[in-house]
């Protein structure tokens, strides 16, 4: 069994989460509950296989190896009942780099580019800064729970050159099922829509649910889709900047590579590598003991949350996200913003970032060990009570 309760101390490690409260909140006394990392070590066998090829001494370019791409093929054969080709694979820095060598290979400024907010906000900031116009397909929420609006969708894909899914989404943790992903498939292939779909958070799926890759639908999807994939979510890699995207289409394929070139994001790291590899082939288990772990939390703060005025969980089906909904509060996102801070004592991703559709929501982050999220709840509670006696 893995101690997922054990604290790790990540402070002074030049560590973003934890080391960069002050500059993010203007106070290092949070509990930081927003970047996307985990506060858990990773598994036994990732460190172990770090370890051995720091003793090794010489770390110079790296390159694709028939390891890489078959640790890859493996685990999304037997994690997601995907079988891909090693040829469809392309190593990537990150998911956020190579959405920006996508829109840079497949796009003209001023093309369209669909999202779906309120959505992971680097989506609007990779397409903006390169001259292209988002086109908002906003999510629907009803009683808590989020749709898709596909008339909306229909009526804007015509405009459209490519559209950013977020599969499994961030924020709000909706794994949206293969019907859902049908009819996005029908309406982005009927208006020549390139897909291309962010599915980092893919291994982070809770029962019963289950994930389905965009390009698993059928040929046609797989044909004229992109897939953006890593480990860094699923095992705490994000540090070591080691991720790949896949399409079956060698054109797509062909263009994504030389845009990458262009761009000088081609390289791989020496370290990711390794750390990925070793992943893949004995992370299995570490990874089902985590997603129980997730589970049991998720629990527990259901339960802490049950009654309290002013705030809703929307319980994630995926992605170690909560989307808490604090618009009955009243408050305007600023004054919100200045309570969890100052009062409540949290460092949590503020709901509006990720567009104005998140206006009275925050996200947290919950991979961390349970006293600690526990903790946290206690001051949202205590800070709550305090407000509305």
């Amino acid at each position: 069994m893995y101690d997922f309760d054990k604290y790790v101390e990540r402070r002074h490690t030049d560590c973003m989460k934890w080391d960069g409260l002050q500059r993010r909140f203007g106070r290092d006394d949070l509990i930081p509950l927003w970047v996307a990392d985990m506060d858990f070590l990773s598994p036994k066998a990732v460190i172990d296989a770090l370890v051995q090829r720091a003793q090794h001494g010489v770390f110079g370019y790296a390159l694709k190896s028939d390891r890489y791409t078959e640790s890859i093929v493996k685990w999304m054969k037997t994690r997601h009942q995907m079988e891909i080709s090693p040829d469809w694979i392309v190593p990537a820095p990150g998911v956020v780099p190579a959405l920006s060598v996508i829109v840079q290979a497949f796009t003209e400024p001023g093309d369209g580019i669909l999202i779906q907010p309120p959505v992971y906000h680097p989506f609007r900031r990779v397409i903006e800064a390169w001259g292209r116009r988002v086109i908002e397909n906003p999510l629907v929420e009803s009683d808590g729970r989020y749709e898709m609006d596909f008339d909306d969708l229909e009526a804007k894909a015509k405009e459209a050159k490519v559209m950013f899914l977020c599969s499994p989404h961030n924020p709000v943790g909706r794994v949206w099922t293969r019907q859902e992903l049908e009819r996005v498939a029908d309406i982005c292939l009927r208006h020549g829509v390139l897909v291309v779909s962010d599915e980092i958070h893919a291994d982070i799926v809770f029962s019963p649910h289950r994930h389905t890759p965009f390009a698993s639908l059928g040929p046609e999807c797989s044909r004229h889709s992109i897939t953006c994939h890593a480990p860094s979510k699923t095992f705490n890699l994000a540090g070591l900047n080691t991720a790949y995207v896949w399409t079956e289409n060698a054109s797509l394929r062909e263009a994504y590579e030389r845009a990458s070139h262009r761009a000088s994001m081609a390289e791989l790291n020496v370290f990711g590598i390794e750390a990925m590899i070793a992943a893949y082939e004995h992370g299995a288990e570490w990874l089902d003991q985590l997603l129980a772990y997730l589970q049991t939390s998720l629990d527990a703060m259901e339960a802490e949350l049950e009654g309290l005025p002013g705030v809703r969980m929307v319980r994630p089906e995926g992605t170690y996200m909560v989307w808490l909904d604090f618009r009955a509060l009243g408050m305007t996102d600023e004054s919100l913003d200045q309570f969890l801070r100052e009062e409540a004592r949290l460092g949590l991703n503020e709901g509006h970032i990720f567009g104005r559709q998140g206006s009275g929501f925050q996200r947290m982050n919950i991979a961390c060990p349970r006293p600690m999220l526990l903790q946290a709840l206690q001051q949202l509670r205590d800070a709550l009570h305090r407000r509305t006696p």
